[in-house]
């Protein structure tokens, strides 16, 4: 059995309404269509996966290696390239379409992307630290971290310690999120719940 999946772009978020008029907020994703560029097999390279293109780029800005590695597949160029793992009985042969057609409603995936990036944050906003009391005598250590840790015992910080920096522009994927409509004629996949990333980022759907 092929193993459902699918790059597509996130859109925002809406809500949607059962038939029983209770509504929850759902993420709007442009999925596809895309390509099965190349189909790698344990004979061939060790694994079984197939890579698959999402987006249309310029042959002016393709190199004349990737121009080469589309054509194998007869395919235009593509923006974006990603290999994920299937099953060795998978269908998916070079040169198919992947489309949204392929899941149904009620269908549990995951969704992986990158999350907003924050730029440089304090250790209460980037791990939820409450600080330090306000009352009682306290000057100016409200929101500060406390001890690391770096005195005479153990005279070091720990790798690992929660700390001050830079905070989101992480790969995040988040699991069990169901999809409860499917616009086949635009390509959209309404999911139920949040997923990871700005408007117009990039988002990998799999099928659990």
């Amino acid at each position: 059995m092929s193993k459902k999946i699918i790059i597509g772009k996130k859109v925002g978020m809406t809500r949607v309404f059962t038939e029983s008029g209770v509504d929850f907020p759902v993420t709007v994703i442009e999925a596809g269509p895309c390509s099965v560029v190349q189909k790698k097999t344990v004979e061939t390279d060790g694994y079984d996966a197939v890579q698959i293109g999402f987006g249309n780029k310029k042959e002016s800005k393709t190199s004349k290696a990737q121009l080469g590695h589309f054509a194998n597949a007869k395919l235009t160029s593509q923006q974006y390239l990603k290999e994920f793992r299937v099953c060795g009985d998978s269908k998916l042969n070079m040169g198919d379409q992947i489309t949204v057609e392929q899941f149904d409603a009620g269908d549990i995936v995951n969704v992986t992307g990158v999350s907003k990036g924050k730029g440089f944050a304090g250790h209460m906003k980037r791990h939820g630290f409450h600080g330090g009391s306000a009352s009682h005598g306290k000057n100016s250590v409200m929101r500060k971290a406390g001890s690391i840790g770096s005195s005479a015992t153990p005279s070091k910080v720990w790798k690992g310690t929660r700390m001050a920096g830079r905070m989101g522009n992480d790969r995040v994927t988040v699991e069990n999120l169901e999809i409860v409509r499917i616009d086949t004629g635009r390509n959209l996949l309404f999911v139920n719940g949040s997923v990871p990333g700005a408007i117009n980022g990039l988002v990998y759907v799999v099928k659990k």
